[in-house]
């Protein structure tokens, strides 16, 4: 079945996500793909991000599910691997995606980094999974961005200047859900 329906999932302290990185911009642009359907929302406890709220939110709300593209970026990428963990979802695109609490106290109130990742349950539950990362993301090791990649085997579309993909456009992204949907 071809992809029909995307879920923007947004790092933590994003607020009003419609006015929040290029969370907005990638929705009406998703939106404008034919046959595909793209739900943005904020968050609940969106400073730090608790996995015990944000996947039942995740499910229940976003209704993520088997025929879901699920885009999640920076905290939204630990929520997307952590879903996919236990949900069969259509498809992950992980930006400034990491593997560790990086020594933050409220990296380590969410959750996420409680356990060690399961790759190959993830790899199971997903029929594709993109990433994108940057060398000089001022948050986000290198190192880690690699982790996720190896032990996902992601396609990993690799950039040295966007830092934490914080601009208000990302034709990259719109791109790559396009070549997904012709490819699905």
């Amino acid at each position: 079945m071809p992809l029909q329906r995307a879920v923007i999932v947004p790092g933590n302290g994003a607020g009003d996500v419609e006015h929040c990185n290029w969370y907005g911009w990638a929705n009406k642009r998703i939106n404008e793909i034919p046959d595909v359907s793209c739900v943005l929302k904020n968050m609940p406890d969106p400073v730090t991000a608790r996995e015990s709220i944000w996947l039942p939110f995740m499910e229940k709300d976003l209704r993520c599910d088997e025929e879901t593209l699920i885009i999640g970026h920076s905290s939204g990428a630990a929520a997307a691997m952590r879903y996919a963990e236990t949900h069969r979802v259509f498809a992950i695109i992980l930006v400034g995606a990491y593997t560790s609490d990086l020594g933050d106290e409220n990296e380590r109130e969410s959750g996420y980094f409680s356990r060690p990742w399961e790759w190959e349950k993830i790899r199971t539950n997903v029929k594709h999974i993109l990433q994108f990362g940057s060398t000089d993301d001022p948050f986000l090791p290198w190192d880690e961005q690699r982790e996720v990649a190896e032990g996902l085997k992601t396609d990993l579309y690799e950039y040295t200047d966007r830092g934490h993909f914080q601009n208000t456009a990302f034709p990259e992204l719109i791109h790559a859900i396009r070549k997904l949907k012709t490819n699905s």
